[in-house]
């Protein structure tokens, strides 16, 4: 008996060896789940807080609340000691009474109680019919804001959010908003010159975050300007729905501009094959977690559509010195590229006498395998009779380890040359490229 359990014994001790060998290998997300609260290095953060856009509620139906359910209970889970959470403009899909309704009833029921409510007024929340000012007025009533754009201190950091003053589009933030704004920021400096300042606006400014250009456009540059002298501000943008995949949704030059995507639907660049909005728009849904340690911040990507992370954290480190900013435009100087064995072939069955279509193995990339460019010549005279771009679906997960892209407006009983190049989302084009020959059918 005495030998039976030493042999048990040994058994115990194997398998826990192993257990903990699993858990050591765990990818990143999968570990971090296990503790939220805590980094790998076992450091709590001094501050949490989730930031969310454009939830779009409606007046009726079920995806809507589904999607922000989702969002708020994953958000819950991962963050499970907010103290605030922030969304940024487009709470409605267009400022409607019943939609605000839908919208606080979901988050009144979810949200956490010792996190402070933080709400920014977006051009969707002004399509009801009313007047500039009672559109606010009932942005107001319902969310309880101070004022359209407010100043809170949350455990010694500062948020300042801002607020367009109608419904365009592109957004309008007036003269007199950027200079109580700047105002702001320096009551915020002289309090902590260290500490980040965190700064969150609906409609991004041109020329800066993936997306921006759908961003504001009067008094950009006097907004923009007033930032500048502030490289330890961060600001939070919504409104684009563009995806956090890509590794522009941050961007840093005078200061720091980060991207929060949607949680109701993504769209994304125009001029590409799969369109602004591709097949399967409709279900990504996406949004941030955001840590504020002693000494950096650390931005946390999510699909809430995968319930799960997307991408490596975003770190910021102090001090704010721009010339130590990483996230900038000319970050990546690396060219993507195909595996040795990549395989590029024509899809028979795809082919008719004035289209075709090409299946070939993706290119990888350092940050992001963005799109490729797609030409077609005449193999006989060499005419280029076909050029695109086509994303290489870098927004799904998982990304399809192969990619088939049609080849429309050919002419019959013709024989191409089919050549791919790779692109990466700083433009960055391979070396190589794949290329292979077919012919379309006769009529």
């Amino acid at each position: 008996m005495r030998g039976f359990f030493l042999d048990k014994k040994k058994e115990i001790s194997l398998a826990i060896i192993i257990f903990c060998l699993i858990v050591s290998a765990l990818p990143w997300s999968a570990k971090a789940d296990s503790n939220p609260d805590k980094t790998a290095d076992g450091k709590k953060p001094e501050l949490v807080f989730p930031v969310i856009s454009d939830v779009h509620i409606e007046k009726s139906g079920t995806m809507d609340l589904q999607k922000f359910e989702a969002a708020l209970n994953q958000l819950n889970e991962q963050a499970p000691n907010q103290d605030a959470f922030v969304v940024v403009g487009d709470l409605t899909n267009n400022g409607f009474q019943e939609e605000y309704d839908r919208f606080f009833s979901l988050y009144n029921a979810k949200k956490q109680p010792k996190a402070s409510s933080l709400f920014t007024i977006g051009n969707h929340d002004y399509w009801n019919g009313l007047s500039e000012e009672n559109a606010q007025k009932r942005f107001l009533t319902e969310t309880e804001m101070e004022s359209i754009h407010y100043h809170k201190k949350i455990k010694g950091y500062h948020f300042i959010i801002l607020a367009p003053e109608n419904g365009v589009t592109e957004g309008y933030y007036s003269k007199e908003q950027i200079a109580w704004l700047d105002k702001q920021l320096k009551q915020a400096e002289n309090d902590d010159p260290k500490k980040p300042i965190f700064v969150f606006l609906h409609q991004p400014m041109k020329d800066t975050v993936f997306g921006s250009e759908w961003g504001t456009v009067t008094n950009r540059d006097l907004l923009y300007n007033t930032l500048k002298n502030y490289p330890q501000s961060i600001n939070f943008s919504g409104h684009t729905h563009y995806p956090l995949d890509d590794p522009r949704t941050i961007h840093q030059k005078d200061f720091t501009s980060v991207g929060t995507s949607s949680v109701s639907y993504m769209w994304t660049e125009a001029g590409y094959l799969q369109g602004e909005l591709p097949p399967g728009h409709e279900s990504i849904s996406q949004g941030l977690v955001v840590e504020a340690y002693k000494n950096k911040v650390v931005i946390k990507r999510r699909d809430f559509h995968n319930n799960d992370w997307t991408g490596k954290p975003w770190e910021i480190k102090y001090p704010f010195k721009t010339n130590t900013f990483k996230f900038t435009d000319t970050r990546d100087q690396i060219k993507p590229s195909f595996p040795k064995k990549a395989d590029i072939s024509i899809v028979e069955n795809k082919t008719t006498s004035t289209s075709t279509a090409i299946k070939f193995t993706q290119a990888t990339d350092n940050l992001l395998l963005h799109s490729y460019k797609v030409t077609a010549k005449e193999k006989e005279t060499g005419k280029i009779a076909k050029e695109f771009k086509a994303f290489s679906e870098y927004y799904n997960d998982p990304i399809p380890n192969q990619l088939t892209l049609p080849v429309e407006g050919l002419k019959a009983d013709t024989t191409y040359v089919f050549e791919v190049m790779a692109l990466d989302a700083f433009g960055n084009q391979s070396k190589k490229s794949l290329t292979i020959e077919g012919k379309t059918k006769a009529k």
